[in-house]
C-alpha cells in the first residue's frame, strides 16, 4: 500500500504507544496526525488507486459496512486505516463502536451532529428520546473531525461530490459503546445489526400480500398493532406505513398503536412522516448529481429552519443571496410528468388547469412569495399548500 499511509499508521502507532494506549485520547491523537500531513495534500488519489489495483502486496481486508468501497490501507492489531470512497452516499444519523478520526481527501459533505436528549431504553435495541440537531457544518477537503465512540458522537453526513473520499484512522472496536444506534428523528433510536429473524420474515409475508393486493392485508397489519410488543410494533408500522397510507388505513391502525402504547408511542407518528421525507430525498440523491443540487438536498435533510439553511448557503456561495440561489435551484429542478410539473415532491394541482409554461412560472411566483412571506393570492393558495407540505417545507421554518 501507499507509503504515506504505512507512515501515518507507524506515527499514530507511536504515539498513542505513548500515551498508553489511552482511547480516551485517540481520537484527538488521529487528528493531529492526519493534519500535521493531510492525506489531501500527500496522496495522489490516482496513483494509489492504481497502486492498489496491480499490487497484492496490500494489508489484510475487511468490511466494516462503510464505503463504496473501502480500502483498509494500514492495519494493526489496536487500529486501522482505511480509505472510503463514497458514490451516494448519505449516511444515516448514526453513532460508532469505535474512536479515531475521518480526513475528507477529496469532495465535500455536509455534516450534522446531534444529541439524543431524553433517552429511555425500551428494548436492548430500541430507545425513544429527542434528537436535537447541536451542529452543522461545511466540510471541505482538507478537514479532520474527530470520532468518539458511544453516544457522545452522533453524526450524519452528506456527500456533495461524486466520488468523495475520506481516509479513518479507527479502532477495530471499543468495548462497552454499543449497540451503534441509527436515529430516526425526532424521537427513535435502533440498533441497525440486531436481527429479529421472525419480524424479518413477518415483513416478507406482508411484501408478499402486498405483491398479491391481497385484500386482507390491512386486517393483518391491524391484528399485529393490537397484539405485538412495542418493538415489533414500531417496525411493523415502518414497514407498512407506504402501503397502508395508499389503502387509506394508515391513520386508523397508527391510532390503534397509540392507543395500545400511550406516552411511549407518543413521538411515532411524527419519526415515521419525518422517515418518509427523508427517505423521499435520499432516492432523489441517487438521481441528481450535481453539487449545487445535491448540496440543496443536503440543506433540505438536515437543517431544521430557514436561518440555519440561508447561513449554509451564504457560507458556500459568499455574496449571493439565499433565496435567490435556492429559486435558481427550484428552476433547474422543476420536472415534467404526465400530469404536470413538480418540484421535487411539490406537484402542481392538478385541479388547476393551466399549461405547462404557466405552471413553470406559478411554481416559481409563488416559491418566491412563500420565501418571502408575501401575501399568496387566494387562487394560488392550493400551489403554496403543494410547496409548503413538500419536502420543501423546512424552508418555511
Amino acid at each position: 500500500m501507499n507509503t504515506y499511509f504505512e507512515k501515518l499508521g507507524r506515527t499514530v502507532l507511536e504515539r498513542w504507544r505513548q500515551q498508553n494506549f489511552s482511547l480516551e485520547l485517540f481520537p484527538e491523537l488521529a487528528r493531529i496526525a492526519m493534519d500535521e500531513n493531510p492525506p489531501s495534500e500527500n496522496v495522489d488519489l490516482e496513483e494509489m488507486v492504481h497502486e492498489f489495483l496491480a499490487n497484492d502486496d496490500q494489508p489484510q481486508q475487511g468490511h466494516s459496512g462503510f464505503g463504496q468501497p473501502e480500502l483498509v490501507a494500514f492495519n494493526d492489531q489496536r487500529f486501522y486505516i482505511q480509505i472510503l470512497f463514497w458514490m451516494e452516499g448519505t449516511t444515516d444519523i448514526h453513532q460508532h463502536e469505535f474512536s479515531g478520526a475521518f480526513h475528507v481527501m477529496q469532495g465535500s459533505s455536509v455534516h450534522s451532529e446531534f444529541e439524543f436528549a431524553g433517552a429511555k431504553s425500551i428494548t436492548p435495541h430500541l430507545r425513544v428520546g429527542d434528537l436535537q440537531l447541536k451542529k452543522i457544518e461545511l466540510l471541505e477537503t482538507g478537514r479532520t473531525i474527530p470520532i468518539t465512540s458511544g453516544r457522545a458522537c452522533i453524526h450524519s453526513l452528506f456527500h456533495l461530490d461524486t466520488p468523495s473520499v475520506t481516509v479513518v484512522v479507527r479502532t477495530h472496536h471499543d468495548p462497552g459503546t454499543g449497540p451503534q444506534y441509527n436515529y430516526l428523528p425526532p424521537h427513535i433510536a435502533i440498533d441497525p445489526i440486531h436481527a429479529d429473524a421472525l419480524t424479518m420474515r413477518r415483513k416478507q409475508l406482508l411484501d408478499v400480500l402486498e405483491n398479491l393486493d391481497h385484500p386482507s392485508y390491512a386486517a393483518h397489519v391491524r391484528e399485529m398493532i393490537e397484539t405485538l410488543d412495542f418493538e415489533r410494533g414500531f417496525h411493523t408500522l415502518h414497514h407498512t406505513m407506504d402501503r397502508l397510507m395508499a389503502l387509506g388505513e394508515w391513520e386508523s391502525i397508527l391510532e390503534l398503536f397509540q392507543n395500545k402504547h400511550g406516552e411511549l408511542a407518543k413521538g411515532v407518528a411524527d419519526t415515521l412522516v419525518e422517515y418518509l421525507r427523508r427517505e423521499y430525498i435520499t432516492q432523489m440523491r441517487h438521481h441528481i448529481d450535481h453539487p449545487e443540487h445535491r448540496f440543496f438536498l443536503a440543506l433540505l435533510m438536515n437543517v431544521q429552519n430557514r436561518k440555519d439553511i440561508d447561513a449554509l448557503i451564504i457560507k458556500r456561495y459568499p455574496g449571493n443571496s439565499p433565496t435567490e440561489m435556492i429559486l435558481s435551484w427550484a428552476e433547474e429542478l422543476i420536472e415534467p410528468t404526465e400530469f404536470g410539473l413538480t418540484l421535487l415532491d411539490a406537484a402542481f394541482p392538478e385541479s388547476i388547469d393551466v399549461d405547462m409554461d404557466t405552471q413553470f412560472y406559478l411554481l416559481l411566483e409563488v416559491l418566491r412569495n412563500a420565501l418571502e412571506s408575501n401575501a399568496i393570492p387566494a387562487e394560488q393558495v392550493e400551489i403554496h399548500k403543494a410547496i409548503t407540505s413538500s419536502c420543501l417545507r423546512l424552508l418555511f421554518t
